[in-house]
């Protein structure tokens, strides 16, 4: 008797301590994460901003997470491309990541897409926004808003703009800005935004709205008539925003980190935490100083709320601005 008793009291501790194993397993893989590289899929082309911002957090993200993170550019569909390939293919493990962009709120409003917003992605955290600018060359005749909007209403259609992608916030910045000053513009998509202000630098093009205007302002190569900033930049206070020019105009568009739906939260919170740190690198808060960009940090629970808000957001701005979805 006192052998069987002896086995089922080692078969019932043999059986608690598997339980335990069972139910401790989530943390001790989220313990282990990262045992290998990551990759961040940047959907914007190589040396624009944003992949130079992305660049700079994922190096200090990788200090804090003991693993290299390795930048992936696959630039197309207004930056949606590549974070929608990663919610489609990417493993729930944390080691396939994504810079999410607010395109990837308008564009389904605009064209069919592969992906839902809401249901496909792990929102892990929201890192910046974009300051716009109405930046032209520095030859350019004009030398303020009104000028340029003056002989864009003397000469329909005669301007040209260069913006990331399609549907991009640049190009739909342009768009609002004709449609609120009854101009008219041709857009000329370009893979990135340092394309984008090349053909502006070039003569290609005679304008752009796009972000990341700071180092191209600051060396010279451009000349900004005014910003869509609802306040003047603290780095720039000299540059009036548009609104002060009287044109009621505003542009915002703010990137952040995702991963494909069904994470593991425990994953979820290293990597935020592991960005989160990143965020207060010298050199990444360098490089947004140097493009007039200010931390808009979200937690996971409040970016995911803010995903939806754009969401609908977004639906509502594309109606209203009678921009036909493709």
């Amino acid at each position: 008797m006192h052998n069987t008793s002896s086995r089922h009291v080692a078969a019932s501790h043999l059986l608690a301590l598997l339980g335990l194993a069972l139910l401790a397993s989530p943390a001790a893989f989220a313990q282990a994460f990262p045992s290998k590289p990551i990759t961040l899929v940047v959907g914007f082309g190589a040396g624009g901003g944003t992949d130079i911002q992305a660049r700079a957090l994922a190096r200090a993200a990788a200090v804090e997470l003991g693993q290299p993170i390795i930048i992936e550019n696959r630039p197309g569909m207004s930056a949606t491309l590549g974070p929608a390939a990663m919610a489609q293919r990417a493993a729930p493990d944390g080691y396939t990541l994504a810079v999410t962009p607010a395109t990837l709120f308008r564009v389904p409003h605009l064209s069919k897409v592969s992906y839902d917003a809401l249901k496909d992605f792990s929102y892990i955290i929201n890192v910046t926004s974009y300051s716009y600018s109405l930046s032209v060359g520095k030859n350019a005749p004009w030398k303020n808003a009104q000028e340029f909007i003056a002989y864009a209403k003397a000469h329909p259609g005669k301007l040209n703009f260069s913006s990331t992608g399609t549907a991009g916030t640049g190009q739909v910045t342009a768009l609002r800005l004709a449609k609120l000053t009854g101009t008219e513009f041709n857009a000329i998509p370009y893979k990135s935004s340092g394309e984008a202000f090349a053909a502006v630098m070039g003569g290609h093009v005679d304008f752009t709205a796009e972000g990341g205007f700071g180092p191209h302002y600051e060396g010279g190569n451009i000349r900004s008539l005014g910003i869509f900033s609802g306040e003047r930049l603290a780095k720039h206070p000299a540059l009036p925003t548009l609104r002060e020019q009287g044109l009621d105009i505003v542009a915002k568009s703010s990137w952040g980190i995702g991963g494909p739906k069904g994470m593991d939260p425990k994953v979820v919170k290293v990597l935020h935490d592991a960005f989160r740190k990143a965020m207060a690198d010298p050199d990444f808060l360098r490089i947004l100083e140097r493009e007039n960009q200010p931390l808009t940090y979200m937690g996971s629970q409040d970016y995911t709320q803010h995903a939806a808000e754009l969401l609908a957001e977004e639906g509502k701005f594309i109606k209203d601005l009678g921009i036909k979805a493709e």
